[in-house]
């Protein structure tokens, strides 16, 4: 590690007026990087990883085996800022990724066009129409795909009984929250390339 390196410093503003009015004296202070919040984890894993010089053959190797280009899928999930956390995580796998807003929205979307996705992830506690409810729903449709696209829960319920709740309404998978991006990988991997 150079000196560079070991001496960097970044720093953490809060919106782009605070960054604007101290930007100046920052620099003059020392700061190397700026970072604007919402702060994401992977954001903040690549900051440090480029800082620190910590990427290596191995890690690059795994970035691509996490890649999905060409493959869409379907995000149903009520709260923005889970959306935006999800989005954040999977941003370097190359997926296209469609948002639902409730379970009704998550139907529709589904329905209008079964073969445009690869996936859905369905968050389970949502307004108008839950993720279980929607999951039958779509389990029910007359359309292609509907009995086999894979839906995979995401809830902070984790428990034996919560997780069979979601195989009992036609889900085929769980992940719990909040969302750690590794075992989000793997269920892209499980259910879109066919890996485990």
């Amino acid at each position: 590690m150079d000196s560079a390196q070991e001496r960097a410093i970044i720093a953490i503003f809060s919106d782009a007026a605070t960054f604007e009015m101290y930007e100046n004296e920052a620099k003059e202070a020392g700061v190397d990087i700026f970072a604007l919040k919402p702060l994401f984890p992977s954001n903040i894993i690549d900051t440090t990883n480029e800082v620190l010089g910590l990427k290596n053959s191995e890690e690059k190797e795994q970035e691509e085996e996490a890649r999905f280009d060409g493959h869409h899928i379907l995000l149903a999930e009520d709260v923005e800022i889970n959306r935006e956390i999800v989005l954040a995580l999977l941003e370097p796998t190359r997926l296209t990724i469609d948002c639902a807003e409730n379970g009704k929205e998550a139907v529709r979307m589904f329905g209008e066009a079964p073969d445009k996705y690869d996936m859905i992830f369905m968050d389970v506690q949502m307004p108008e129409m839950d993720g279980y409810e929607a999951t039958r729903n779509i389990r029910g449709l007359d359309v292609s795909r509907a009995k086999e696209i894979p839906i995979v829960a995401m809830t902070a319920n984790v428990f034996k009984e919560d997780v069979e709740k979601c195989l009992s309404v036609g889900m085929n998978d769980h992940i719990g929250k909040p969302i750690n991006i590794d075992e989000l990988i793997l269920k892209l991997k499980k259910y879109i390339l066919k890996i485990y």
